[in-house]
């Protein structure tokens, strides 16, 4: 089991990692649609996403976090 002080780069990296997959995915399809070598090429964009995504996520996640608490009305 990992440690829950290591929770909030955990979820940065699952939130970035799923969320550069399908975009990069997403983006990939419609530059090329369905040609040979697809599945290449979509790990080529998506990998050089999560690399650019990741550090991004865990420099933005704190800030997003307080601005929507100040935008929400407390319980």
């Amino acid at each position: 089991m990992i440690p829950r002080r290591y929770g909030p780069l955990l979820s940065g990296l699952m939130l970035s990692g799923l969320m550069s997959l399908l975009i990069s995915g997403l983006t990939t399809f419609r530059a090329i649609g369905p040609a040979p070598g697809f599945a290449g090429l979509w790990f080529g964009a998506w990998w050089a996403a999560w690399m650019v995504a990741f550090p991004v996520v865990l420099l933005v996640a704190p800030l997003a976090r307080r601005l929507a608490e100040r935008l929400t009305a407390p319980p």
